[in-house]
C-alpha cells in the first residue's frame, strides 16, 4: 500500500469535513494510506503571505513540509491554493541554496529543518499519474449517469512549466478522471475561468467574485450540468456559498450541487451521500441526493 501524509488545509476541516472524509475513503479502496500531518499550519495562502514577505511565506510553508519530511511520506493535498503554496515552496527551496539556507536558519529556531527529500502532491494529479484511470474505472460499483461540469481552478495547472500537466488552457486530466466514474463531462463556456475566490479577492471585493460565480453558473446551467465538480475547498466554498450570498443580494437561486472530485469518485465507488458529505452543503442538494439513492435502488 502506498502511503501519504495528508495535508488538510483550513477550509475543508472547518467548512467541507466531508471532502475530508470522502478523500480518506476513496483513497483507501485504491490502496492509498494516509497519514495525518500532526501541527500543519496553514499552507499559508500564497496570494497573500507570498505577496507581503517571501521569507516569510517560505518559513511557515517549509515548516509544513518539513513535517512530512520527518515522516518519510510525499504529501497530499485536496485544495489548489494549498498546492500552489507548497509546490512552489518545495520547488524554489530545492533549486535555490541560498535560499534554502536563509530559510533553515529561522526553522532552526523551532527545530526544523527543510532537507528537500520529499514531493508535494495534489490529489487529482496523484490519481491521474500514480493510480491512473483505468484502475480508477475498475474502482467504480456504481457508474454515474450524470453530466458534470468539472471545475479546474487556477493553481492546478498555473504556472504550466511547473505543474507539466500539460495545456493550462484545454487541459484534460480532471475531465478523463471524472469520466472514469462513468459521469460525462460536459463542455461550457469560460471553463477555466477563475471562481474569484482566491487573492483576498472574495474578502476585499466580494460582489465583483460573485459576479465571476454568477456567470459561471449561468454557462454550466446552459450546458445542462447536472452538477460542478471541483479539487479545492476553497473554489468549493466560492461555488456552493456565493449561490447563497446571490440569492440574498439579488434573489435568484441557481440550487446547483456543488462537489469535490473524492466526494463524485466516492458515489462511484458506493458510498452513501450522507458518508461523504453531500448533504452539508449550504446549497440544498437534497434533490440531487434523492436522484442518486434512486439510481442506487434501481
Amino acid at each position: 500500500m502506498s502511503k501519504l501524509s495528508f495535508f488538510l488545509g483550513c477550509i475543508a476541516p472547518n467548512r467541507y469535513p466531508g471532502i475530508e472524509a470522502s478523500t480518506k475513503k476513496v483513497m483507501e479502496k485504491l490502496g492509498v494510506e494516509l497519514e495525518d500531518l500532526k501541527g500543519a499550519s496553514c499552507c499559508p495562502a500564497p496570494g497573500v503571505f507570498k505577496s507581503f514577505d517571501r521569507t516569510t511565506w517560505l518559513s511557515m510553508a517549509s515548516r509544513n513540509i518539513t513535517l512530512s519530511e520527518e515522516m518519510g511520506d510525499d504529501i497530499l493535498t485536496i485544495c489548489n491554493g494549498c498546492f500552489g503554496s507548497l509546490v512552489d515552496a518545495n520547488l524554489m527551496l530545492k533549486e535555490d541554496a541560498a535560499l534554502k539556507e536563509e530559510v533553515n536558519k529561522m526553522l532552526s529556531e523551532i527545530g526544523h529543518e527543510f532537507r528537500g527529500t520529499q514531493d508535494v502532491r495534489h490529489i487529482i494529479e496523484y490519481l491521474f499519474q500514480e493510480v491512473g484511470v483505468e484502475k480508477i474505472k475498475q474502482a467504480v460499483t456504481y457508474p454515474l449517469e450524470l453530466k458534470v461540469a468539472v471545475h479546474y481552478g487556477c493553481h492546478l495547472v498555473k504556472p504550466t512549466k511547473e505543474r507539466q500537466l500539460g495545456s493550462a488552457e484545454n487541459p484534460t486530466f480532471f475531465d478523463k478522471l471524472v469520466e472514469a466514474t462513468g459521469a460525462k463531462s460536459v463542455d461550457y463556456e469560460d471553463k477555466m475561468a477563475c471562481c474569484g475566490a482566491g487573492g483576498g479577492a472574495r474578502t476585499a471585493v466580494l460582489d465583483t467574485t460573485l459576479k465571476m460565480v454568477s456567470n459561471k453558473l449561468e454557462h454550466v446551467i446552459a450546458a445542462d450540468a447536472d452538477c460542478i465538480i471541483d479539487a479545492c475547498p476553497f473554489c468549493h466554498l466560492q461555488l456552493d456559498v456565493g449561490q447563497t450570498e446571490i440569492k440574498k443580494k439579488i434573489d435568484k437561486e441557481y440550487g446547483m450541487p456543488v462537489l469535490h472530485y473524492s466526494q463524485l469518485l466516492g458515489l462511484a465507488m458506493g458510498f452513501t451521500p450522507e458518508e461523504l458529505g453531500i448533504d452539508m452543503n449550504f446549497v440544498d442538494n437534497r434533490k440531487f441526493i434523492e436522484r442518486i439513492g434512486g439510481v442506487r435502488n434501481e
